[in-house]
């Protein structure tokens, strides 16, 4: 059995989080929603895919599930297996199997981590099927109205080896995510940090400097994610280059000469 990092609790998000939206995405999701379409999310590490997701399943009154890919996660670790409990040899349902009985919304996070064969137990629910076989138990689910499936990953990260195939691509309503504007994204830190404005507005302008070194040293720039993160430490009376550091730099690369340019970034802003 390989080693997975999923949470399999059917949660009903029963408070309201926080999220901005930055375009018609809400309108959008609703809408594959309620014609039972599934949705892939594509955008960079932290720009807030996974809040979104979490809005929508509080949105449409839904329980969800999460599931965190990785490179040993395999079509039985979301459907299910027999385990050995008490002396016994019980089945036990996967996330994605739980999700279909449940009418929950199962969101894949970063989905072209898992192996190959994640995809062949997708399709069949991804079209108008709804389908999910279950061959070990010699059933097969039909998922029912409530039921919602989304995945998400990065472009940024394609590669010929881990790439998103059009046979799986084209089974999608997509909505792309990207870090939003600097009005926007100061707002969101200052309510998700604690930060007064000015502050917020520093991490901003910090924030897009770094995203100006992608390419140039760096595979992704500060995200929103870590520019809340240290706008967190700051208003925990943590100094802003020190802050900098721990949560952005640190986070981004291991190589002294980009620590040190990002060092020198955060200096000439704080």
């Amino acid at each position: 059995m390989s080693t997975t990092a999923i949470r399999t609790a059917h949660n009903l998000v029963t408070r309201e989080p926080y999220y901005q939206p930055v375009g018609n995405e809400i309108a959008v999701f609703a809408a594959a929603y309620h014609n039972q379409l599934p949705v892939l999310l594509k955008g960079p590490t932290g720009c807030g895919k996974t809040r979104f997701i979490e809005y929508m399943a509080w949105y449409l009154k839904r329980p969800m599930v999460t599931v965190a890919c990785h490179d040993d996660l395999t079509a039985s670790d979301l459907i299910g297996r027999y385990l050995v409990k008490g002396g016994e040899t019980v089945w036990v349902d996967g996330p994605l199997t739980g999700a279909v009985r449940h009418g929950s919304i199962c969101y894949l996070d970063e989905v072209v981590e898992a192996r190959k064969d994640t995809s062949v137990v997708i399709h069949p629910l991804c079209d108008d099927r709804r389908l999910l076989p279950i061959e070990k138990l010699g059933e097969v689910l039909t998922a029912p109205p409530e039921f919602c499936l989304a995945i998400s990953y990065n472009p940024g990260y394609q590669s010929v080896l881990k790439d998103l195939k059009q046979s799986t691509r084209q089974r999608f309503v997509a909505l792309e995510f990207n870090y939003p504007n600097a009005e926007l994204e100061q707002t969101i830190i200052e309510k998700e940090s604690g930060v007064d404005a000015a502050i917020a507005r520093q991490l901003v302008k910090f924030g897009h400097m770094t995203r100006n070194l992608k390419g140039s040293g760096l595979d992704e720039g500060a995200s929103t994610r870590l520019l809340v993160n240290a706008g967190k430490l700051m208003a925990s009376d943590v100094s802003p280059v020190v802050a900098t550091d721990a949560a952005i730099a640190q986070a981004l690369t291991d190589d002294d000469d980009m620590l040190k340019a990002i060092h020198e970034l955060s200096r000439s802003i704080f």
